[in-house]
């Protein structure tokens, strides 16, 4: 997919398949990419993912959706004033707002994925009128589980904080994967995606994503009560193959519980949007779909 370097307003030629842009937000400006056309679906990442993190998905999703990528404050071309401030949960909840509301003339659909699905709940609580469907695959919201557990899960965390000062990111990886229960084999994954190596752009998204979006995580002030009363249309999501002891499938259960719904499986497994694109595209669709059913007349 190309990425054309322009800033937000200039009009697109008829061989572009891809505009991007920058919204300007207190304290960052952020930016973004939107490809496709018919309804507006916008991507929530997950980790240090940015704006091209899905880019196999967006493309088995661009002939029916218009979906918007963006890379989160403080990832590659997202630039803050203050380098060295982290954000909340409900400032990336507001940040994302700001961008529907910038290039969305109606309330948009979202997929949230990992800590993008933690945003996405916060958009509900907060912004429930920017989004009217948001597919929460695998929340990293300790705040979900009964306490004993959630702090189990927050020490976790702040351990994998410490191990990273401590050691790097060579050593943090796998044990990120160990706690979230990602395969890092490939194995199963579908052939042909997209490989996304560890460059240093990465390096440095991970860093800013470890050291703060972490934070945010253990910091987290979102009212789990009041996701009951959201008109959002929630969907908590799991990946098929994501083992299931782990927490952030747990997580997505617990939401489950909260709203009184049930929890979709989709390919994959907690990466299952970068490693299976088609057939994660096809599920997507088809609950989207339902959406608009449950919604006419």
């Amino acid at each position: 997919m190309a990425v054309n370097d322009r800033d937000e307003g200039e009009p697109m030629t008829n061989d572009e398949t891809t505009h991007t842009g920058t919204v300007r937000a207190p304290g960052a400006t952020l930016h973004y990419q939107l490809r496709g056309h018919g309804p507006t679906l916008v991507i929530g990442q997950s980790g240090e993912g940015d704006a091209d993190r899905t880019v196999d998905l967006v493309a088995h999703l661009a002939d029916t959706h218009t979906v918007i990528t963006y890379d989160r404050r403080g990832l590659s071309r997202s630039r803050l004033d203050d380098p060295s401030r982290g954000a909340t949960l409900a400032e990336h909840a507001d940040d994302a707002a700001l961008l529907l509301a910038t290039v969305a003339s109606e309330p948009a659909a979202m997929l949230g994925c990992s800590l993008g699905a933690v945003i996405g709940l916060h958009l509900a609580v907060r912004h429930p009128d920017r989004i009217h469907t948001l597919i929460a695959h695998e929340p990293v919201a300790p705040r979900l589980l009964p306490a004993a557990e959630r702090a189990h899960h927050e020490h976790e965390l702040a351990d994998l904080r410490r191990l990273y000062a401590r050691s790097g990111l060579a050593a943090t990886l796998p044990e990120i994967a160990r706690v979230l229960g990602i395969d890092t084999s490939g194995r199963d994954a579908e052939p042909g995606p997209t490989p996304q190596p560890i460059n240093d752009l990465r390096r440095a998204n991970f860093d800013y994503f470890i050291r703060h979006d972490f934070t945010a995580v253990l910091e987290d002030t979102l009212d789990t009560a009041a996701l009951a009363a959201t008109p959002t249309r929630i969907v908590p999501a799991v990946g098929r193959t994501t083992p299931k002891g782990v927490f952030d499938r747990r997580c997505a259960y617990a939401l489950a519980d909260a709203l009184g719904t049930d929890v979709v499986e989709l390919p994959g497994g907690h990466n299952g949007n970068t490693s299976h694109p088609s057939a994660y595209a096809a599920s997507l669709r088809d609950l989207l779909a339902t959406h608009v059913h449950a919604a006419q007349p």
